[in-house]
């Protein structure tokens, strides 16, 4: 049976009066500086204003700074990823869409953005600063997206592994740059198991475990959320080749991974069914098996609009997730984070 985690705080980092808040990820600097960023400035799920915000604690998440928009294209922008690299580099991801166009709402909005503009803009995005986040270089376009970004390997390699388009149809793919962020080039894929060639699989993450071996985990499609338990695939040869992807116990998504202090793995993810909520469980065995059965309620919800949380460990062993779900009912969502310890 779940149980709660033992927890020190649960409290808002950003809560914009009226609008609406989404898909955060969290990163810790080599300097202990505590960076999340998400897509803000919202009227909802779907709308054209998707802003990448960031913000930043240097107290352990005791207190954060006011949101600063980093990019802000005329198309709306998703799903913001973090790392920080080895040489100090931030680097963002995102994605840009048009989805809002399907709503009567933003009709007009939609008939003023030129072909030129849908051209230079849509697509999958990372923003790189070499300078802590005070300046931004232009965005490069990338092949993966998945809503956590990349991360780094201990060869030095940047690693980023999500839906892209293989051969020009879409597929799950493994990029990587070389040079800090500023390339990148598909080195692998993973292919979808039969079981859901219907859904796909989608928005996954990767952590590399202490023996060198990578683990992904995916979130699956479909219309019960009682069938929509994450999927694995491992790679041996850093991304190049994959296992056939194989559903795992945990129910929910989508994933995001750490490897804990004591070479353990962490998994976050939110769950949409009742009882909803923020929830986490742990890999002993480098993700040969996953704890299900003690699985951790980070924080639990008040309705199914939540989660996309990311986890990170502090110095005294603690862990803070960051996610959205709603403060307080009739609100809109919230950027929410819990520190919390095993």
């Amino acid at each position: 049976m779940p149980r709660p985690v033992d927890e020190l705080w649960t409290r808002v980092i950003c809560k914009q009066p009226d609008r609406y808040i989404g898909w955060p990820t969290i990163a810790r600097t080599k300097t202990g500086e505590l960076l999340a960023v998400f897509s803000g400035d919202r009227e909802g799920h779907f709308c054209p204003w998707g802003k990448t915000h960031l913000v930043r604690s240097n107290d352990d998440g005791e207190t954060w700074s006011a949101a600063e928009v980093i990019r802000d294209s005329p198309l709306d922008d998703r799903d913001a990823g973090l790392i920080e690299t080895a040489r100090g580099t931030l680097l963002v991801t995102w994605f840009s869409a048009v989805a809002f166009e399907s709503s009567p709402d933003y009709r007009d909005y939609a008939a003023t953005l030129t072909a030129k503009v849908r051209e230079r803009h849509l697509g999958n995005w990372v923003l790189r600063s070499e300078d802590g986040g005070r300046t931004w270089d232009e965005p490069l376009r990338v092949n993966a997206s998945s809503p956590h970004g990349p991360v780094q390997l201990r060869d030095g390699r940047i690693l980023y592994l999500g839906v892209g388009k293989i051969d020009g149809e879409r597929g799950l793919v493994a990029e990587e740059s070389v040079d800090d962020g500023l390339t990148w080039k598909v080195i692998g894929s993973v292919s979808h198991p039969p079981e859901t060639a219907h859904r796909g699989l989608g928005e996954p993450h990767l952590v590399q475990a202490a023996s060198g071996k990578l683990v992904a985990l995916f979130r699956v499609g479909g219309d019960h959320m009682n069938e929509r338990f994450l999927y694995q695939a491992d790679s041996v040869d850093g991304g190049r080749t994959w296992t056939p992807a194989r559903v795992t116990p945990m129910l929910g998504f989508p994933p995001h991974l750490t490897r804990l202090q004591d070479d353990r793995l962490l998994v976050v993810y939110g769950r949409r069914l009742a009882p909803f909520g923020q929830r986490a469980c742990l890999s002993s065995d480098e993700g040969s098996t996953w704890d299900s059965d003690d699985e951790r309620v980070v924080q639990s919800a008040l309705d199914d609009d939540l989660g996309y949380p990311a986890a990170v460990q502090l110095a005294d062993g603690s862990i803070i997730s960051v996610y959205y779900q709603l403060d307080k009912a009739g609100e809109k969502t919230s950027l929410i984070g819990t520190r919390w310890r095993l």
